[in-house]
């Protein structure tokens, strides 16, 4: 069992190493690129390959729901947590409601479980980007946005790819193209990871380990929780419960930036849960494994 779980940690690790190196020695690094041809075009492509070739069975649609509910619970728990703790509810419940699925959710899902875990992680990937995309925004900026939701590519490569499965397929050389650009997608994520660990400071020791215990304890709590209220089946139930207990999403920083809500103390939580979660990561694998 500890030679699996290694085998699983061990790339994931060894890839955010080169992204932190590569900062430390300071090469060319456009984290804005990065983030916008991930965003617009290697997380579409990825999801729409991905899922178009995917059987969405009963199951699937069950676990896309269980991803919703797991972060209505994250979102629940987190305002009641941060109330209690006298923390603000608009600058840090991004924190905990957000785990990051893409940058590692959907790399350990993929050593873990194979192609068909990668296939479930990315459904809860599409679920929780779109949901980052707009309620996210809500939370951040205070003022409902129900517009980003449209503006969210992820949606439309999903409806592309549902499409796809009554019949309206699109022609081969655009699913090569698809499959190749959703390629760079899980490597280029963790390269950014790195990259972006090394560049965010923990400056608030007390506070970044409040936030991260709370995104790494509510997801786990929340995550068991859901995946037994809905029946997953064990597959279903690791990818699940694996998602609901990844860092914070380094998306959270950006909002924090942008809205400027305690964007130190947001980058601080999420250097410091991504750290932690080399520990909790390998516990929860032996049980989802």
């Amino acid at each position: 069992m500890l030679t699996v779980i290694f085998q699983v940690m061990a790339p994931v690790a060894l890839i955010l190493a080169v992204g932190v190196a590569w900062d430390r020695l300071r090469q060319p690094f456009d984290a804005g690129f990065t983030s916008a041809v991930v965003y617009y075009v290697g997380g579409p492509c990825l999801t729409y390959a991905t899922l178009v070739d995917f059987e969405l069975t009963p199951g699937v649609q069950r676990l896309a729901l269980a991803a919703l509910a797991a972060l209505a619970t994250f979102g629940i728990a987190g305002a009641i947590a941060l109330r209690a703790l006298r923390l603000d509810v608009r600058s840090f419940l991004n924190s905990i409601v957000f785990p990051n699925l893409g940058n590692m959710g959907l790399p350990v899902a993929f050593f873990a479980f194979g192609e068909t875990g990668l296939a479930l992680a990315v459904v809860v990937f599409t679920i929780g980007s779109v949901t980052h995309s707009s309620v996210g925004i809500w939370i951040a900026s205070g003022r409902l946005a129900p517009t980003e939701l449209l503006k969210a590519p992820l949606l439309y490569a999903t409806l592309a790819a549902v499409a796809g499965h009554w019949g309206l397929e699109a022609p081969t050389f655009v699913l090569r193209a698809t499959e190749i650009l959703g390629g760079f997608t899980i490597p280029i994520m963790l390269l950014s990871l790195g990259v972006s660990l090394s560049r965010l400071q923990i400056r608030n020791t007390r506070r970044a380990a409040t936030l991260a215990g709370l995104r790494l304890g509510i997801g786990l709590a929340g995550g068991l929780a859901v995946a037994w209220a809905f029946d997953l089946s064990p597959l279903e139930r690791g990818v699940l419960v694996l998602d609901a207990v990844m860092p914070s999403a380094v998306f959270n920083y950006l909002l924090a930036e942008r809205f400027k809500t305690a964007p130190e103390d947001v980058a601080g939580g999420v250097a410091l849960s991504t750290l932690a979660s080399f520990v909790v990561l390998p516990l929860v694998l032996a049980f989802a494994l």
